[in-house]
């Protein structure tokens, strides 16, 4: 085990942990169970140990969630993380560099990509934990439009649905959650530019006494809706992804089932209440539509942080 030291231009300082396994951060994933994708990591052992790296992201001095980094890419395979509840606010954060991923790589981009974030800043339980994805490893080059609307609403609907449906049976809030990007053919300086990007996410519910589990694959392109698929559908993109067939990807475990297409969701109507110059909103119940959600962001080209629903009708399930 090495450390990798990183310095930002504010002088802030980064501790990651590139190891032969996750052992020492495998309480990111569930059941401590790595993804099986059999051409990079099987089994909990990756496959080509010059090539990808596994990294134990560690901020101030505490493991924060596992990533497994491409070096020839430059990009991450994927992010392993716990969502357990979050903080608002965005921290006052430059992006952290590490030895394989530096800031001179997104530098001259005049192809309109921002660097967006595999495990999102506004799924963080504090500021801390906010403050550690903003490192280079946590981040593939996003077309903007993709990163700022499309991508960041499903951001926000996944996160509405955890609140909603992932209290386990000790009444806690807690989900496991992979998110991924499969590399192109076309490149920003020298980081691949991903085609397509997906994300999946598991967890128990007390209420049904049922796991459920779903996932999102978009392609990284201009405005494209991520859809919402089973975990099977998933898994089976990825195995085409990654060419593993016969071997199949499993991205959880078995007990997360793969064909739920259908979560009970809360709908939410609002009703317009008119004021003496404003308009006042009154909402009756919370659901977890992306449609129309505004985004508070002090840096668009950097924030994944927060999202403010505005929208005045009922919406339609996405």
């Amino acid at each position: 085990v090495y450390q990798l030291v990183s310095v930002t231009s504010s002088l802030s300082l980064r501790f990651s942990h590139v190891v032969s396994n996750f052992s020492q951060c495998e309480e990111f994933f569930l059941n401590k169970k790595t993804p099986n994708i059999p051409t990079i990591l099987k089994d909990g052992k990756v496959q080509n140990q010059t090539r990808y790296k596994p990294i134990c992201q560690k901020y101030q001095n505490t493991y924060r969630f596992a990533t497994l980094y491409d070096t020839t890419n430059r990009i991450p395979v994927f992010s392993a993380y716990k969502f357990t509840g979050a903080v608002k606010g965005r921290p006052s954060q430059a992006w952290m560099i590490e030895p394989q991923a530096v800031d001179a790589d997104y530098e001259k981009n005049n192809l309109s990509m921002d660097r967006g974030h595999l495990l999102p800043c506004q799924y963080a339980a504090d500021i801390d934990a906010k403050k550690s994805t903003f490192t280079l490893t946590n981040a593939v080059p996003q077309a903007s439009s993709f990163n700022r609307v499309s991508w960041r609403k499903m951001e926000c609907s996944v996160k509405k649905i955890l609140e909603s449906n992932c209290i386990d049976a000790n009444g806690k809030l807690k989900a496991n959650l992979v998110t991924g990007a499969v590399p192109g053919n076309n490149y920003l300086n020298k980081v691949n530019i991903p085609s397509s990007m997906w994300t999946a996410f598991c967890c128990y519910n007390r209420n049904t006494k049922k796991w459920i589990a779903q996932g999102y694959w978009g392609k990284n392109e201009k405005s494209v809706k991520p859809p919402l698929i089973t975990l099977k559908d998933l898994e089976e993109e990825l195995a085409k992804a990654y060419s593993t067939n016969p071997n199949p990807v499993k991205v959880f475990p078995d007990e997360c089932p793969r064909n739920v297409k259908d979560i009970k969701r809360k709908r939410r109507l609002v009703k317009e209440v008119e004021g003496d110059k404003d308009r006042k909103r009154q909402r009756e119940e919370m659901d977890d539509c992306g449609e129309g959600d505004e985004f508070d962001c002090d840096d668009v080209n950097e924030c994944d942080c927060e999202c403010n629903d505005v929208r005045m009708n009922e919406c339609d399930d996405v």
